[in-house]
């Protein structure tokens, strides 16, 4: 097995494949601007493009004694309380796992690493 990828209920998971459903799920949630893009340089790029440059990074997995523990980083609207939309993505997040993957993920860890003011 590879650094790529996690050993999860007996199979092989790439963290890409991994980083893919994760990505497609919190990007659902209302008040969610995008995974990842924590920089300068990546809040940029996304502007122009609508991706992050680095969703390796925005994305974060490890197994843990046979326990899947997600973490994911955020941008956000402004106005949306913190605690209700990392509830929601966390709810998002562990639903998509469980229909893609067919396991529970012990643990989805939110971070709010920026945040976006809508325009007027």
């Amino acid at each position: 097995m590879s650094e790529s990828e996690l050993l999860v209920a007996g199979i092989g998971v790439s963290r890409d494949v991994l980083t893919t459903i994760v990505t497609l799920a919190a990007e659902r949630v209302e008040g969610v601007v995008r995974v990842g893009g924590n920089d300068i340089a990546s809040s940029l790029i996304s502007v122009f493009t609508s991706k992050s440059t680095s969703p390796e990074a925005a994305v974060e997995s490890v197994v843990e004694g046979g326990d899947l523990r997600v973490t994911v980083h955020l941008a956000v609207f402004y106005g949306y309380p913190f605690v209700a939309l990392a509830s929601n993505v966390r709810q998002a997040v562990a639903a998509a796992i469980r229909e893609q993957v067919g396991v529970e993920p012990k643990a989805v860890d939110v971070c709010i690493d920026s945040l976006v003011f809508p325009k007027e």
